[in-house]
């Protein structure tokens, strides 16, 4: 099975997991812990996580990252193919660009990926959630480029967004403390087909915040 698939219930909707086998035994090399992680999601993923507590998606603060605005961006375009080629297949535009990367850009390894962070994983957790259940949420779109983990989310109005990037860098930080991958290792972005937005997210983000602080 090149592509495998399962639909996770999970609060706010059904989300379609999906892997391309051939893509991860290819590319995961040096990162085996992330190939194993994805593979175990099939069987076992903590479903009962997702049904209550924070989302990443939801989370109204920022963080003081240092993004750059890339106007055609090579996943700009994979965005505009995927939403022509797959117009009359699917109603959704995540599940248009989705779809078209993980079947046709090579370095495309999984979609709708489920992650989570407990509450002893990072330091001023119950200050930030509000709660001592885990944070948990989504990945978009995972790729593999130049040794490096990018963790990408599809944003159709990607110029209006307030806190992508903090949504993001919370999908970074709970795929490197499930995977035991360093957050060197990993980059993160928002995109559409008109631009992306690109950071290097820092495991120390949290402790030296200025908003943070702030917040808290």
């Amino acid at each position: 099975m090149v592509i495998q698939q399962i639909s996770l219930d999970h609060k706010g909707g059904f989300y379609f997991y999906r892997i391309h086998n051939q893509k991860i035994n290819k590319l995961c090399n040096g990162f085996d812990n992330l190939n194993n992680f994805l593979v175990d999601m099939f069987k076992d993923c903590p479903d009962q996580y997702f049904n209550s507590g924070p989302r990443s998606s939801m989370l109204k603060f920022k963080l003081d990252v240092n993004s750059k605005k890339i106007q055609g961006h090579e996943i700009c375009d994979l965005a505009k193919h995927g939403l022509l080629a797959n117009n009359d297949r699917y109603n959704s535009n995540h599940m248009k660009v989705q779809s078209f990367m993980l079947e046709n850009d090579s370095n495309t390894i999984a979609v709708e990926i489920p992650i989570w962070l407990r509450n002893n994983e990072v330091d001023y957790y119950l200050d930030l959630f509000k709660t001592i259940q885990p944070l948990t949420g989504h990945i978009d779109i995972l790729r593999l480029e130049d040794d490096k983990i990018w963790v990408w989310d599809y944003k159709p109005n990607s110029h209006n967004e307030e806190f992508a990037s903090t949504q993001i860098y919370f999908y970074a930080l709970m795929l490197s403390k499930r995977t035991k991958i360093s957050l060197d290792n990993f980059r993160c972005g928002y995109f559409d087909k008109n631009y992306a937005y690109v950071f290097k997210p820092e495991e120390n983000l949290l402790t030296k915040n200025k908003r943070i602080k702030e917040f808290l």
